[in-house]
Formats: structure tokens, sequence, C-alpha cells
């Protein structure tokens, strides 16, 4: 208890000093200015040098900096960085490679080798399956460097990501809508290509895609007794997918429609609902002789001519 009261007493001392001399004590003791700790009573001395404060943040700093910096690609490990993302590349570690080429490529813009990179860059991705980010990638590519050899491959593989991209048909289809869009401007701007009739068949697969999402719309709309609405989507599938390998489904779904539509119209319109469903199968049948759904169709077709013929005996 004694100690603890001489050391507190001390320090009290210290602390008057310090009040009257000033700078000049504190000069003078600079190197023994001493700590106190008040619980166990013992003294630590506070080291002290002749690095100022602001020399010392600066070297913290560039401490911090090269440990930071430590494996980052700059313009000292440019080469090595770059040859050790196309090994990756090689390697098929495709995303591996595309976080180097990521960081190489800001260095590289203004560059004889930035195209390179960047198409190395989409193409990892492109090659990961990671088809958003390959097309994103790609479309940035054609927009910076639209005279390169690589232009067209690098436009065919944005059609090709944005293709693979698009989601099922059950999905909502904006991402379809968008890839057929950007095919046909690929076919507007290559009309030459080699790569036209494989641009042609994707175009293809979309409109089948969409076909089929408003093929399903048609059957769930038949199938809760919707006629009329029916009639509407089957004349605008029609119009926009005429050549569809679901059209004579279609078709078939219209016949069957217009019968049931016709069986359970008020009489004064039953005749011509019934006119519709035969008309409906004759186009089928011109258009699709070779139909699986012809069959089923033609019968329901020829009990929709009894019941016209019936009705015109009633008129009489």
């Amino acid at each position: 208890m004694k100690k603890k009261r001489q050391i507190e007493f001390n320090l009290l001392i210290l602390l008057i000093l310090c009040l009257f001399f000033g700078d000049a004590f504190a000069s003078e003791n600079c190197v023994s200015f001493q700590k106190i700790n008040q619980y166990s009573g013992e003294i630590y001395p506070v080291l002290t040098s002749n690095v100022s404060p602001i020399d010392l943040k600066s070297k913290k700093k560039k401490a911090k900096k090269s440990k930071t910096s430590k494996g980052k690609v700059n313009f000292e490990t440019f080469r090595q960085s770059f040859d050790k993302a196309v090994s990756y590349y090689d390697k098929r570690a495709y995303l591996s490679a595309a976080r180097i080429f990521e960081e190489l490529y800001p260095l590289a813009i203004g560059t004889p080798i930035g195209d390179t990179i960047l198409f190395y860059f989409a193409d990892s991705y492109f090659q990961n399956n990671d088809y958003q980010m390959a097309a994103f990638h790609f479309k940035e590519y054609m927009r910076r460097y639209p005279g390169t050899e690589r232009t067209e491959l690098a436009a065919l593989n944005a059609v090709k990501a944005l293709y693979y991209n698009s989601p099922e048909y059950q999905l909502d289809q904006y991402t379809t809508r968008y890839a057929i869009d950007e095919v046909k401007l690929f076919i507007q701007q290559y009309p030459h290509s080699k790569h036209i009739e494989e641009c042609n068949e994707i175009l293809d697969n979309l409109h089948n895609k969409l076909a089929k999402k408003d093929m399903e719309n048609i059957k769930m709309y038949y199938d809760t007794e919707n006629y009329e609405a029916t009639q509407i989507m089957v004349n605008n599938f029609l119009k926009n997918y005429s050549f569809s390998k679901y059209t004579s489904e279609v078709l078939s779904i219209l016949i069957k429609n217009n019968y049931d539509f016709a069986r359970k119209s008020v009489e004064h319109k039953k005749y011509y609902r019934y006119k519709d469903c035969v008309e409906a199968c004759e186009k089928l049948q011109m258009l699709y002789p070779e139909s699986s759904f012809l069959a089923e169709s033609k019968k329901i077709a020829a009990d929709a001519e009894i019941q016209i013929k019936k009705l015109e005996e009633q008129k009489k």
C-alpha cells in the first residue's frame, strides 16, 4: 500500500514539474518518460525514436501496400501473369483464367494485346458455361474492337451465349426474344458468313420455344372452356409461327375447340361454329397431310358436317 502511494506521489510531482518547466523538461527527459500501470504498480518504458509520426505513417502505408500487392497483376508482372492465365485457359481451368484476364485487361487497354486479352476473358466465361457474363463481354469486344479478325467470332459467340442462356419455355421469355433480335442482327451484318446455317438453326429453335409457350397457353384456354379466347390465340399463333413444328397440333386443338364451342352454343350460332370446325380440319389436311393429329381431327369434322346437315334440314 505504501509502495502504491509512493508511486502516486511521484507521478503528481512529475506532472507539476511538467506544468512549470514545459518543453525544457520534456526535451531533457523524453527518453526516460514512463507509463504507470495503476493495478500492478509496474513501470513500462515507452520506446522513442527519431522517426517523426508522418514518416512512421507513410512507412506503415508502404508496408500495407506491399502486402496487398503481393500476387496482384501489375506492369512488372504483366507478361508472367498473361502466360499464367493462358496456361489456365489451356488446362480448361477457365474460372482461374478469367480472374487473371480481368486484372490484365485494364492494363492492356490501348495496347496491341488488349483485344486478345478481352477475347480470352469473354471466352473463359463462355467455356465455363457462364453465358450471361460471356454474352456481356463478347458484346463489349464487338463495341471496342469492331474491325479485328475476331469480331465476327465474338458476335457469333455472343449469339450462342444468349441462345444457351434462354430459359425454359414455361418462364419469362424476354431473353429469348432478345436472342432472336441478336441472331437477326448477326445475319444482317454477316450475310455471307459460313455460320449463317447455324444461326438459322438457332433462330428456328428460339422461335419454337416461343411457339411451345403459346401452344401451352392455348391448351390451357381450351381446357378451361374459354373457346372464344382460344380462337383468338390460335389465329395469333398462326400469324407468328405459321411454319412451327407445333402448328399441326395447334390446328387440331382449334378443331376440337370449334366443335365443342358449337355444341355448347345457342341454336342460331351452332351452324357457323360447326362450319369453323370443318374449315380448320380442311386447313390441317392441306398443310399437314401426314400429321399424326389428322385422323382424330377428321372424325370430329365428320360429325360436325352431320350436325350442319341437321341444322340445314331444320331450316327448311
